[in-house]
């Protein structure tokens, strides 16, 4: 490493360049923010971790009120300007507006740095330059909400104007914008312990020893939340201690409530968390039959299943919307969790919410309905299914409900689950499920319960 270079890691470049990259490539090639990091932040050290963490996952979430400002301030549409610059630009007002402890002459000086290490944004280190300069020493102003309220929040909140629509019209103007700052925000470090390698306790003196820090247990035994997230891996631990998992994820397999000893379908299996969940509440003596269409994504849940010491899950590489590799009701407890918009995930995955049209939840309900219909059909008489989404839209979630028991008057809607009391605390009157980061500060989940009764 040259000397030039060493000063400029000294001065926190190194973090830097990689969001940038990350942002690029999140920008130009489609490509998801989460598993780029992960393949980053095992070169980087803790308090790097955490920075490059939040460069990359603020710049992206508040990406639409940046790309307002950087129009008014560049004079020209951020779509207009080369990626890499597009990708700059973001990271050095993101810093500016909303990372107090980044010195402002820190933020600009970072970014034409940066700017002047390549020779496809060499040329552009003035404009960044000139454009940063302005923003640190001009305040933002934001368009006037009495002409155009939806207008003003979309930009307030960084959210697409569609997606703004859909909320007020989903949950009222109150909790739609309470709903779009709680996604802008860190979402909770949770992990699931994996109780089959010791008890709570045990688990959780192990994992203090390895120097992870906990605030609260996360209500279920095996839920813990933690302090940080440095120190946690993608997967399960090299141990298989634990694998971090949001709490509401951790509440569907929870709400199917298998017995110890039962066979159960988990009809979307991949990347593997809830079908691990799953294994370890049926026990050794039960089995888990994981579906999946993605082989690849199959293959990840089957390392995950090795690393947490899960024995008892047989794989399964099959489309259900086609077909079902299995007979038909000879099951007593089905999983489907569905392929959704993973609007509950925004806080996790960003780049989520400037990808979707607004054709799209309408359209995952025609295949959500399609696999509900077939997996329940895997289901015995008196069996139980849960269907589940990482999605609050209605769409998705309410409605293939309706429109299931409404074409299948053999199932009815489990009114009164028998689970945690924490979940039960959760649940509407109707028995169902729906978080939102918004209320609890959990991922936005809706899930359902159903009964086979002939």
């Amino acid at each position: 490493m040259n000397r030039a270079r060493a000063r400029t890691d000294r001065a926190g470049l190194a973090p830097r360049r990689a969001a940038i990259e990350i942002l690029r490539r999140v920008d130009q090639e489609r490509a998801f923010a989460d598993v780029l990091l992960g393949h980053q932040l095992d070169n980087f050290p803790s308090a790097d971790r955490r920075l490059l963490t939040r460069l990359v996952l603020g710049a992206i979430a508040w990406q639409g009120r940046l790309d307002y400002e950087i129009e008014q301030l560049a004079g020209r549409p951020p779509g207009d300007l080369a990626p890499a610059v597009r990708a700059i630009l973001r990271l050095g007002l993101f810093q500016l507006r909303f990372m107090d402890r980044v010195p402002a002459h820190a933020a600009v000086n970072t970014a034409v740095e940066i700017a002047k290490e390549h020779p496809h944004t060499r040329k552009a280190a003035g404009l960044i330059n000139a454009v940063l300069r302005k923003a640190s020493s001009t305040a933002f102003a934001m368009p006037p909400r009495d002409r155009d309220e939806l207008g003003y929040l979309a930009i307030a909140w960084s959210h697409p104007r569609w997606l703004v629509e859909r909320f007020v019209a989903w949950f009222g103007l109150a909790d739609a914008e309470r709903l779009m700052a709680a996604n802008n925000e860190a979402a909770p470090n949770a992990i699931r312990l994996n109780l089959a390698r010791g008890s709570r306790d045990e688990l959780l003196r192990r994992l203090r020893e390895a120097g992870l820090s906990f605030l609260e247990d996360g209500g279920l035994p095996e839920s813990a939340l933690l302090a940080s997230a440095t120190g946690v891996r993608a997967g399960a631990s090299g141990e298989g201690l634990y694998y971090p998992q949001s709490e509401a994820a951790q509440w569907i397999a929870r709400l199917l409530a298998p017995e110890p000893g039962a066979t159960v379908v988990d009809c979307a299996a991949a990347p593997g968390g809830k079908t691990t969940h799953l294994a370890e509440l049926v026990g050794a003596g039960g089995r888990v039959i994981a579906i999946d269409l993605n082989w690849r994504g199959l293959k990840r849940a089957r390392q995950l299943a090795s690393s947490l010491g899960h024995r008892n899950i047989d794989f399964v590489c099959a489309d259900l919307t086609v077909s079902v590799p299995l007979c038909d009701a000879q099951f007593d407890f089905v999983l489907l969790d569905a392929p959704c918009t993973g609007l509950g995930t925004l806080r996790e995955h960003p780049e989520i919410r400037w990808r979707l049209k607004p054709g799209d939840p309408a359209r995952m309900a025609v295949m959500q309905l399609s696999m509900l219909e077939r997996a329940a059909g895997l289901l015995r008489r008196g069996g139980a299914l849960v269907y589940s989404v990482c999605s609050f839209a209605p769409e998705e979630g309410p409605e293939v409900i309706e429109k299931f028991l409404a074409a299948r008057r053999d199932f009815t809607l489990d009114r009164t689950p028998c689970v945690h009391p924490v979940i039960a605390r959760e649940l509407r009157d109707d028995g169902t499920l729906l978080t939102r980061p918004d209320l609890g500060g959990r991922d936005g989940f809706f899930a359902a319960r159903v009964i086979r009764m002939r």
